[in-house]
């Protein structure tokens, strides 16, 4: 790759630079083609993630599969992405857009998303029917805080977190039993990206 096309590269979103690999394809794209991109594209494994679906089903790239049959030979990058979602629970949309937000994100076993500088960490367990937020250590060198900043407590608190002291994180677990939903997280990645805004974006 030269360094011009390189740079092209580096400034696109994943998202962009998924597209643009998707379009250059000229066969039919099949499971192993999206596993494939997903992984170097997102870092994400998508044959570690258990699928939604409470059928029982042995391989996810089956049910891929069947998706992609129903758009015949051509299909697009947003529409993928849309099946992917449905399929695991990854938005990738959504891992696309938090790039730069300096925030680790940990959910499906495997890290999403996770830079030497990112100030917070968004960590799902286990089915992602919890979730807990605490700060980075690169946050702590900078700041000297080992624990969340107040602003950051309070927004979350408001939500429905709590502090769970044996874990030392904000911690919400969903009552239901079921995943957290989307909005709720939006919600999280939103009271982050505030705080970081008005307090940290110097870092």
């Amino acid at each position: 790759m030269d360094i011009e096309l390189e740079n092209q590269v580096e400034a696109m979103s994943k998202v962009e630079v998924m597209d643009k690999y998707l379009d250059s394809l000229e066969k039919k794209i099949d499971a192993s083609e999206i596993y494939r991109v997903v992984n170097q594209v997102f870092g994400i494994d998508l044959d570690a993630v258990s699928i939604l679906s409470s059928e029982k089903i042995k391989s996810s790239r089956v049910v891929i599969g069947s998706c992609l049959n129903h758009y015949g030979n051509k299909i697009t990058g947003e529409e993928i992405r849309k099946i992917i979602n449905q399929t695991f629970g990854i938005n990738l949309d959504g891992i696309s857009s938090l790039e730069k937000a300096k925030i680790s994100l940990f959910s499906k076993g495997q890290w999403i998303i996770r830079n030497e500088k990112d100030l917070f960490v968004v960590h799902t367990g286990s089915g992602d029917i919890d979730v807990k937020v605490f700060p980075t250590k690169y946050f702590t060198e900078q700041t000297g805080l080992e624990e969340l900043p107040k602003d950051l407590q309070q927004s979350l608190t408001r939500i429905g977190y709590h502090y769970e002291e044996k874990i030392g994180s904000f911690y919400f677990k969903n009552p239901s039993g079921q995943a957290v939903p989307d909005a709720f997280k939006g919600q999280t990645i939103g009271a982050i990206v505030e705080v970081i805004h008005n307090l940290y974006s110097h870092l």
